[in-house]
């Protein structure tokens, strides 16, 4: 198993709500490798629309992981879990939209997938969040609001939120001037 696979891994564990009996069947398969057998445990789950199975088949389609990747399967199933509040699949589906990956390429659902996930606290989309108000894409310009959410990324430890925040403070750009702050961060 690779790095990359047990990063998966940690994060599907780390997102599992409640788990029945089929999804930790899923989970056993998914971390063995066995990733057929992962698929065949969480779909069923997944059309009965549980939102964590549902994510989970989103990853697999993503990552191409024993298949070919199918981005369009994987912004089917990562959409379904983001319309019920799952934080990682609704980031997961910003991304396909701001690379064209299984959608139509737009940084308008780009920005408004990475806001729903952002306002649940998760620290990736706050961070995205933040450089697409800070370059203007997808969104009108607003370094106070590009700020405000590097700020909230920086604060739970993402290095490159506090970084950019670090730059705004030096640049007095969204947030008055101050070296010390910016030194700071």
């Amino acid at each position: 198993m690779t790095w990359g696979n047990v990063l998966i891994l940690a994060g599907l564990m780390l997102m599992a709500m409640p788990i029945q009996a089929d999804e930790l069947a899923g989970m056993a398969a998914f971390a063995k490798g066995d990733y057929p057998t992962a698929l065949m445990e969480w779909r069923p789950l997944a059309e009965q629309g549980q939102a964590e199975a549902q994510f989970n088949l989103g990853v697999l389609y993503d990552s191409g992981l024993g298949m070919n990747p199918d981005h369009a399967q994987a912004a089917e199933w990562y959409r379904r879990a983001a319309e019920q509040n799952h934080a990682q699949a609704q980031f997961n589906l910003a991304v396909l939209y701001a690379n064209g990956l299984g959608v139509t390429r737009s940084d308008a659902e780009a920005a408004r997938w990475y806001r729903r996930a952002a306002v649940q606290g998760l620290s990736e989309a706050q961070f995205n969040l933040g450089v697409l108000y800070e370059t203007g894409v997808g969104m009108i310009q607003d370094r106070v609001q590009a700020a405000e959410w590097y700020r909230r990324a920086a604060e739970q430890g993402h290095t490159a939120a506090q970084n950019n925040l670090g730059l705004l403070y030096a640049n007095g750009q969204g947030v008055v001037y101050d070296p010390v702050v910016a030194y700071a961060w």
